[in-house]
């Protein structure tokens, strides 16, 4: 009977069924057979949303659609074309760079993918970059967005895991930079070796300039990180000082953004939030089932089976979290798998808050290979660039980002240093 639910799931998913009614329709069919009580489907639901710390995603979201809108992307590329148009690689690193000083602001990977793409692959493609390597740089840049606090992955993950958000968000800051600082030397090598054209040195005024009409979006995640640090607001209250702060900045200093564009806004990060919140409630229906019939201890075993060594467990989790992001959304894979798998982990003496990290950087790589990666559709579209180049060209930047990978699982203090130094170890 399991086997015939799991194949029913994976016929749905092949005939482009959305993954929330796919998942909903599943768990329908097994409390309809299996004799359980229907009234507690809406039950599970609405207690799989009603958590005060996912109100940081709605808001979060919010801030990415009024980055965009506002100026702010512009302003912060801009920012770092200044100061690293320069190097070899020129506008590459100016991406990287921007997507590392946005990631401060949304939070989400696929909002960077959008807002800086649309700014940054035609500047490339002008500059005589391919427009594959733009497009899929764009793409791997934006990886960065859900690690650098705030991120919205984060956030859900200590909400399932029920470990502070606070550390989580911290904890995601080192792998982010790790990824930056990886993809900035791949850049190098390869714009060298091709001879991509670079920007001249920016001169003092030029930098002041930029620096002056990019301060106050240059302050948004200052004011983030500072205000959670600081035990000034909470994660999720710091979602919505940033909302606040990019509404103002955008409509009164900036004015790139009028009280009639708001209504869009709203909306489209409303759709957004309504479909998070939707594969939420479903995906706690199927933590539910899954609970029920025992497969997390039958996985534990079957994985404890092959090794109890926790380098091997660890190594063999992060292949099935990369597996399942070729063909499954990332939010999907973190909430199916993360009550499967975090008993098993703590069992072997990893920290959750580490672990978060691991598998919020599994998905992030499955956003951007091949063939379901969203990130690699977000670019396509805004860079215009048709998919298959960007299919075969993203591979390389996966090898960096995998190096990252295995780095931050093998060697914890790297993702644990700066929580435990801002907010203190656990007795």
């Amino acid at each position: 009977m399991k086997i015939l639910y799991l194949l029913s799931w994976l016929v749905m998913m092949v005939l482009g069924m959305p993954i929330a009614f796919s998942l909903g329709a599943i768990c329908f069919a097994f409390f309809w057979i299996d004799g359980g009580s229907m009234n507690s489907m809406p039950q599970r639901m609405f207690a799989a949303v009603d958590s005060f710390p996912l109100l940081a995603v709605p808001t979060f979201i919010l801030a990415g659609e009024v980055m965009n809108s506002g100026g702010l992307t512009r302003r912060i590329v801009e920012f770092a074309r200044v100061l690293v148009g320069h190097i070899a690689g020129g506008l590459g690193h100016v991406t990287v760079l921007a997507n590392v000083i946005v990631s401060g602001i949304s939070g989400s990977a696929l909002a960077e993918a959008a807002g800086i793409g649309s700014v940054m692959i035609e500047a490339m493609k002008k500059q005589g970059f391919s427009p594959a390597f733009a497009g899929s740089l764009n793409a791997a840049a934006s990886t960065i967005g859900p690690l650098i606090p705030p991120s919205i992955p984060l956030v859900i993950y200590a909400v399932m895991a029920s470990v502070s958000a606070g550390k989580m968000l911290l904890a995601g800051f080192a792998p982010g930079v790790l990824v930056a600082i990886a993809l900035m030397v791949y850049v190098y090598f390869v714009s060298k070796r091709r001879g991509y054209p670079v920007s001249e040195r920016a001169s003092w005024a030029d930098v002041w300039r930029a620096t002056r009409s990019a301060f106050l979006a240059l302050l948004t995640p200052i004011i983030i990180i500072w205000g959670i640090v600081g035990g000034v607001f909470t994660p999720t209250e710091a979602a919505a000082a940033t909302v606040v702060y990019a509404l103002f900045i955008s409509l009164f200093v900036y004015r790139d953004m009028r009280f009639r564009d708001l209504p869009g806004i709203f909306r489209n990060s409303a759709k957004t939030t309504a479909v998070v919140g939707f594969i939420i409630a479903t995906a706690n229906l199927v933590s539910y089932v899954l609970t029920r019939e025992r497969v997390p201890q039958m996985l534990s075993e079957a994985l404890l089976s092959v090794s109890d060594e926790r380098w091997v467990i660890l190594l063999l989790i992060n292949v099935l979290l990369l597996a399942l992001g070729c063909f499954m959304e990332g939010l999907a894979i973190m909430l199916l798998t993360v009550p499967v798998l975090l008993p098993l982990v703590m069992q072997l003496g990893v920290d959750p808050v580490h672990f978060g990290v691991i598998v919020v950087m599994n998905l992030m790589i499955g956003l951007i290979h091949p063939p379901f990666g969203m990130a690699l559709f977000v670019v396509a579209k805004v860079g215009d660039i048709p998919y298959r180049e960007l299919a075969w060209a993203i591979w390389p930047f996966v090898i960096p980002l995998l190096g990252v990978l295995l780095v931050c699982t093998y060697w914890p203090w790297i993702v644990m240093v700066l929580p435990n130094l801002l907010l203190g170890v656990p007795p």
